[in-house]
């Protein structure tokens, strides 16, 4: 069997490279911090949005671009500098507007890396406190700052979810692509903003072709670059849909997982 050189590595944040409790641990902190210094690219790919990312992918180390909002937003952490963005289109984001006042859902949206909400309340609070963010409440939509919608999010039950997808899939254009993060976030963000978009971009940056690359991921919203990646790679917490298409299921966010796959298929530790 051939040993492949893995040189660009993308890993989830939420439930995947942080813990329950919201941190990495110092074993998989010292892992990443080996693979680094071997010259390997290390990078997130998270929901999340930029200011929310940056404060952790400064805590492990990485100086590298990251990427966030699902693959909509490449920055670079040393400088902000934009590599890549996408953004959902102004009307189509008025129609989720217009839905969702329409039947009392709530609705969120992120413009300039600021947090909008239209409605205040527990959803939004929980939200914000995951995430370490500031947010601004705006009930009209005529009324938010001029400039792009990179991701929308609607909160509620995973069922009350997972009934509204095909709906509003139908009600969308094709410009519109719908994920799930977790059970009760349906985010909304442009057809080319998946984080397999972004983890092609991010491997043509640096010249390197996808066969060596990995990604790591728990929820539906990874599916699009654990296919696109050389060595795609569930949490072994991850929902069962992703683990049963990954190359491999690794150990839990809580069983240092991240590590685990550094250690077996970067640095050539016995695991």
């Amino acid at each position: 069997m051939t040993h492949t050189n893995y040189r660009l590595v993308a890993a989830d944040l939420d439930d995947t490279l942080l813990t329950d409790d919201l941190t990495v641990t110092e074993h998989t902190k010292q892992t990443m911090a080996s693979a680094i210094a071997q010259g390997v690219h290390l990078t997130i790919a998270t929901g999340r949005m930029f200011a929310s990312a940056q404060l952790i992918a400064r805590q492990v180390g990485l100086n590298v671009p990251i990427i966030t909002y699902q693959g909509s937003l490449i920055r670079n952490l040393l400088d902000g500098a934009t590599l890549y963005e996408r953004s959902v289109p102004v009307e189509e984001a008025r129609k989720l507007y217009d839905y969702t006042r329409e039947h009392g859902l709530y609705l969120q949206t992120f413009i300039g890396d600021c947090l909008y909400a239209f409605d205040e309340g527990d959803k939004l609070f929980a939200y914000a406190k995951q995430s370490s963010i500031p947010y601004v409440v705006e009930p009209l939509f005529d009324r938010l700052p001029e400039g792009r919608h990179t991701k929308l999010i609607i909160i509620d039950d995973p069922e009350k979810l997972d009934s509204l997808l095909p709906i509003l899939r139908g009600r969308l254009s094709e410009e519109v692509h719908l994920t799930k993060s977790k059970p009760n976030f349906l985010e909304f963000v442009h057809r080319e903003g998946t984080k397999g978009h972004a983890l092609r971009f991010l491997a043509a940056h640096y010249g390197i072709p996808m066969e060596e690359t990995i990604a790591i991921g728990d929820a539906w919203n990874d599916r699009e670059m654990i296919e696109a990646a050389g060595l795609g790679v569930a949490m072994a917490n991850g929902v069962p849909a992703l683990r049963e298409i990954a190359d491999y299921v690794t150990l839990g966010n809580n069983e240092d997982g991240v590590a685990h796959v550094l250690e077996k298929f970067v640095l050539g530790r016995q695991v």
